[in-house]
């Protein structure tokens, strides 16, 4: 559950900001990030608002995630475990424990749930449901 005293919102920013520095560096999901983010700020500004919301309850954050990853082209299970390895290496780095347990369980959350979402859009050709699309 979200809760309001698990950290201040300088924090998360400060967990955002650290994390997406590393994305942006980095070379498998630089790239991919990098080529579809013409503003990070206002991309940032919105992540604090999906993490605010998600980790201390404030209700800041508008938009429906699963859609915009959903039509990515390409997506792996090993780019989706990379990220959430940077993630992870970015939270130690935060001197709140609370927050880092409580952030890291739920972006491994997030990441399952958007990995099982991606899938079910763009299914592959060998993959059941793919196979019911063809024949159907």
């Amino acid at each position: 559950m979200p809760d309001p005293q698990l950290c201040r919102e300088e924090e998360v920013t400060e967990m955002v900001q650290r994390f997406y520095a590393r994305v942006r560096c980095d070379a498998r999901l630089g790239p991919i990030f990098n080529s579809r983010i013409h503003d990070w700020p206002a991309h940032e500004a919105k992540l604090c608002d999906f993490w605010s919301s998600a980790l201390r309850g404030t209700r800041r954050f508008r938009g429906m995630p699963m859609p915009v990853h959903a039509a990515l082209p390409g997506l792996s299970a090993e780019l989706f475990g990379h990220w959430l390895q940077l993630f992870d290496q970015t939270l130690a780095t935060l001197p709140n424990a609370a927050l880092r347990a409580r952030a890291g369980e739920l972006a491994h959350r997030i990441a399952d749930s958007l990995w099982y979402g991606y899938q079910l859009a763009n299914p592959a050709p060998e993959s059941p449901a793919a196979v019911e699309t063809l024949t159907s």
